[in-house]
């Protein structure tokens, strides 16, 4: 029967790597890349209302210091989702001493999960990747990092790949968030981009209310793709 047939190869194909998400350290730093407009700041708020959905206390670093609307998006996800944020004393702080308060707190508190929101202007490639470098030098300091993730935007396709090249070389990624997967070309885009990046993918997010992303679990995606 064609259709098993299907499921199976695609659950095969997407079950070669890892998709789960490593989470046991104390703090557990998460640190979310990606390029502006991709819907990081609302995927972190949908992450923090995930992990408190079983019961992890979570805090949120504002380290995309130079959009004050971010940083107020970003606090209002984070009430929404009954996360707790640090912001930037003010606006254009250095990212890197946000994501350092972040983790402080985390500490302090013995919050379990930490979640840092970072820029994801590409004008300045250079200038971007090593704002990231120094913010995974400064937390590291402190804490591992357990996972970099990257949020794409399953709607724009390959090209949405490309754009995030750079993040792919220079921030270290260890797993994927596919935003906006409600779509129909769906399936062979998630193929693609696992194939492509050799990175699992971790989250996806199908709708906009902020219970709409969940972790990504191969059997159940290629079930729900071909029925």
């Amino acid at each position: 029967d064609l259709q098993r047939m299907l499921r199976e190869t695609m659950e095969e194909r997407l079950s070669k790597l890892d998709t789960t998400l490593k989470l046991s350290d104390r703090p557990a730093i998460v640190l979310v890349v990606g390029v502006n407009g991709v819907g990081k700041t609302t995927t972190i708020g949908k992450f923090a209302k995930f992990l408190r959905t079983y019961d992890r206390s979570v805090v949120v670093g504002a380290a995309d210091t130079f959009r004050a609307a971010a940083v107020e998006q970003l606090a209002t996800w984070a009430e929404r989702a009954g996360a707790e944020i640090v912001r930037p004393q003010q606006q254009g702080q250095d990212p890197a001493s946000v994501a350092f308060q972040t983790v402080e707190k985390a500490k302090r508190d013995g919050t379990e999960i930490v979640i840092i929101d970072t820029a994801g202007r590409l004008q300045t490639k250079g200038g971007l990747m090593d704002e990231l470098s120094k913010i995974k030098r400064v937390v590291e300091k402190q804490a591992p990092i357990a996972e970099v993730l990257l949020v794409l935007d399953a709607t724009t396709g390959q090209n949405g790949l490309a754009q995030a090249e750079a993040f792919l070389e220079h921030a270290g990624v260890t797993g994927l968030v596919l935003t906006k997967l409600d779509g129909s070309a769906k399936g062979g885009f998630v193929l693609a981009v696992q194939e492509r990046t050799g990175i699992p993918i971790k989250l996806v997010g199908q709708g906009e209310g902020i219970n709409d992303l969940t972790g990504f679990t191969p059997h159940v995606f290629a079930q729900q793709l071909v029925g």
